[in-house]
């Protein structure tokens, strides 16, 4: 029977109430973190709001995990700011829509499981390097810092800030101050149904409110807060200026697919249940798609918020989609008061996301453990802080990627198998091969591991450095589990090679379907058909005929 159906017919009222609950304290938790995350972007809180609603919704609907809970999250908050500044709004919109599009061709694609092959330091490298830029990109406002609009460049924004310090505002720092120690006493000794954002984010405001504290509000950032339908936006760009955006919307794509992905993988195994990554990009790359439409904020799996979910009782769809429900209920009625709460109490809040976010205990492992590792994570991190965010991915991917391949090619090796290739029988080290009646003059190799072109030099040379020259050269490749192109290229030159000393070269437990079918032609045009065998008993026959010809002629 369908999983779909099964879950449908075994669906009880009690957890229907559950999944309801749970939406509602999820929509409750969600509300604050929209609202800070679109402010700290330097979008209206109606941006940030309608972007969770809309991409709940059909993340919800859609997504490879029936607890994901997606909207915008702290990951993206560095690169949206970023683009913000340098294209505007119209050119955060296109880069959007080109993450949208490039995720839900990853997930036709199946790059789900690529995805998730991405090392770990990488991605803690990047995330606590956007943690430490969004925790002091918040001292504007929550010192009261008369610095005026921030730049996007980590060093410039640490300029800014010291070359200000002496405009500082107590009162902002009390507001701050007040809003993480009620946060956190609030997550102590509060019920976790009422989150504790909400909660001091009321206590603020109203104290803000009541005693007519000369603060600043959200309201005199971002003008009238009282018409909170949101707006459908159709962004203005030339063709460079979306070429442009096309890099940062890959940055956007892969962030989203890495948190959207690991949220998803952290909550299905909370609920024993399975987690379809490639269904999760397409869900993910609708949702930014039609976020997009409404002001063009980047939104993504949250591992808080969906952690959230299931841990109030969440276990359906349902809870997914009354948190949508809730959010918009909760806007349509008293989202005017919203333009009453202190921008230091939003800073108050990503103080605390942003310091939760860096994971600082795991970054410290890594950084404790091997080399490799630890030069990944360092240079993830400070590319992050000093470069930017999309820079920092294709570094350290390119980083990974090197270090892979020089494991790999101190995994692999190639040995010779004989002892002695000119010994008619018997003195062999490996046992296995002793049972073959190998010929004299005849040299056996294997090769162990990956033949791509991080290891060729080492075939190449171990055949090629031959003290004694054998007549001919067996290969065995039963421990090889991937050849590329530069690896047959490299048969076939080694082969070349060994011809112009007369030596004939033979391939045995060669796995045609470990090769795409014009390099075996290729190996095949060269070699023959007839060397290029399954086994190396075939290969051990097949020299004996070669020697047997070459004595009748």
């Amino acid at each position: 029977m369908n999983k779909t159906l099964y879950f449908i017919k075994h669906y009880k009222r009690e957890q229907f109430f559950s999944d309801i609950l749970a939406g509602f304290v999820v929509g409750t938790v969600a509300l604050p973190l929209s609202i800070s995350f679109a402010t700290a972007a330097g979008l209206s809180p109606i941006t940030g709001i309608f972007s969770t609603i809309i991409a709940g919704f059909i993340v919800a609907l859609l997504s490879g995990s029936r607890v994901q809970i997606s909207g915008p999250t702290a990951a993206t908050i560095v690169i949206v700011y970023s683009i913000l500044n340098q294209y505007g709004q119209s050119g955060l919109i296109i880069a959007t829509i080109i993450a949208g599009i490039l995720l839900i061709l990853m997930g036709v694609f199946k790059f789900g499981r690529i995805i998730r092959l991405i090392p770990e330091p990488l991605i803690e490298g990047i995330t606590a390097g956007i943690a430490v830029d969004l925790f002091v990109s918040q001292f504007k406002n929550g010192l009261g810092l008369n610095t005026g609009q921030m730049p996007p460049a980590f060093i410039d924004k640490c300029y800014v800030l010291i070359t200000h310090i002496g405009s500082i505002n107590l009162l902002s720092v009390a507001l701050t101050l007040a809003t993480v120690v009620i946060n956190q006493l609030s997550i102590k000794y509060v019920t976790h149904k009422i989150p504790g954002p909400i909660i001091a984010i009321t206590i603020t405001s109203l104290a803000v409110w009541v005693f007519k504290l000369p603060a600043t509000v959200i309201g005199n950032n971002f003008g009238d807060l009282g018409h909170f339908m949101p707006q459908i936006v159709m962004p203005h760009a030339d063709w460079l200026t979306v070429a442009q955006l096309v890099k940062p919307g890959f940055t956007i794509a892969v962030l989203v697919g890495i948190m959207s992905l690991v949220s998803g993988l952290v909550a299905e195994r909370h609920i024993d249940s399975k987690f379809k990554s490639n269904k999760e990009l397409i869900a993910e790359g609708v949702a930014n798609l039609f976020s997009s439409l409404f002001g063009g904020i980047p939104v993504t799996g949250s591992i808080a918020r969906t952690m959230t979910n299931v841990e109030n009782g969440g276990r359906s769809r349902l809870s997914g989609i009354m948190q949508s429900v809730t959010l918009l209920v909760v806007v349509l009625s008293i989202g005017r008061w919203i333009a009453y709460i202190p921008v230091a109490s939003i800073a108050g809040l990503l103080f605390v996301v942003a310091f939760n976010m860096g994971k600082w205990k795991t970054f410290w492992a890594i950084l404790k453990s091997g080399i490799g590792d630890a030069s990944l994570l360092v240079i993830t991190f400070f590319a992050t802080l000093f470069i930017d965010v999309s820079a920092s991915l294709e570094i350290g991917l390119a980083f990974a990627a090197f270090q892979f391949m020089n494991r790999m090619a101190l995994v692999s090796n190639v040995r010779e198998l004989t002892n002695n290739f000119m010994a008619v029988n018997g003195l062999y080290i490996e046992e296995h091969i002793v049972k073959h009646d190998v010929p004299p003059n005849v040299a056996v190799f294997e090769i162990n591991g990956p033949l791509f072109f991080g290891v060729s030099h080492k075939f190449k040379h171990s055949v090629e450095d031959l003290k004694v020259k054998p007549q001919i050269v067996i290969i065995r490749m039963r421990s090889v589990p991937i050849i590329d192109s530069t690896g047959m290229v490299t048969i076939v030159n080694v082969a070349n090679s060994l011809a112009e000393q007369n030596i004939q070269l033979v391939l045995a437990e060669y796995k045609y379907d470990r090769v795409d079918e014009k390099l075996n032609q290729m190996v095949i045009k060269k070699l023959g058909k007839d060397n290029v065998l399954g086994t190396l008993g075939e290969a051990v026959t097949r020299c004996w005929e070669i020697q047997q010809a070459a004595t009748k002629s």
